[in-house]
């Protein structure tokens, strides 16, 4: 399918916008092998697929490491995070899983993650290893495809029907959560992606997703106003009356990722 993109949408800079990151990145990656062996070190989500927004977007990394971080490694780990985050603010969005190569294979298993300022578990999971295997950017070590298995359209159907059905469908249901920016952004987003990949077998940006919304029946005027929280002024990520909990924000995160 050829697509035309909206005049809503400004002109691209992937490139400009993923230069504003290397700094951090290459900071972040010559911490973390000074601190624990490291295998591999990748980057997946917009600054690989591409649409990274520095400044707004997240930092999508995976460390492959030789074993299982025990606890004293998962404190070095969190501490590194931690003093990275008070020398460079924009380092907490910097988010990294940290997959041992015992468990490469597995994408259920839950591996430790710092994410939004905070430990916590949760799985490398299809998605992700679709997005690896497509197009990461590897930041140090050999590429996903010399360590991962391969990700069939089968595996990334199943995947994505499974979390539309379990979560984002029941949601749907729920009034509160789409009184927040947040769900209504990457709600109608994530369906178009989910739309894509079932019916396409490839995964695409949320750039692309936005300006597939008006055909795919989305009301007037969505796909404006999500471009323009996106591209424009950063937007809130929750109503100051609704707090979310550290459990809701490490769901959040991990549902966010489809």
């Amino acid at each position: 399918m050829t697509l035309t993109e909206p005049p809503y949408l400004p002109a691209p800079d992937d490139e400009a916008q993923r230069a504003l990151a290397a700094p951090l990145l290459a900071a972040f990656a010559a911490r973390l092998s000074a601190a624990v062996p490291v295998d591999a070190l990748w980057a997946h989500g917009s600054l690989a697929y591409g649409d990274y927004r520095h400044g707004r977007s997240d930092l999508d990394l995976i460390a492959v490491l030789p074993a299982v971080p025990d606890g004293p490694m998962r404190e070095r780990l969190a501490a590194l995070h931690r003093e990275l985050v008070e020398e460079q603010p924009g380092a907490a969005k910097l988010h990294c899983s940290y997959l041992p190569r015992e468990e490469l294979g597995d994408p259920a298993a839950a591996h430790f993650t710092f994410a939004q300022d905070e430990p916590m578990e949760r799985p490398v999971t299809v998605i992700t290893r679709r997005e690896l295997l497509d197009g990461a950017t590897v930041l140090a070590g050999g590429p996903p495809a010399a360590l991962l298995p391969p990700v069939t359209d089968a595996a990334l159907h199943a995947h994505i029907r499974a979390d539309l059905r379990d979560y984002w469908y029941p949601v749907t249901e729920r009034p509160e959560p789409w009184q927040r920016d947040i769900w209504v952004d990457f709600g109608p987003v994530t369906a178009v992606r989910a739309t894509v990949a079932l019916r396409e077998g490839r995964l695409i940006t949320k750039r692309e997703a936005i300006a597939r919304l008006p055909a795919l029946d989305a009301p007037p005027g969505l796909a404006e106003d999500i471009a323009a929280r996106r591209y424009g002024a950063p937007p809130a990520s929750m109503s100051p009356s609704m707090p979310m909990t550290p459990p809701g924000r490490a769901s959040l995160l991990t549902k966010l990722r489809l």
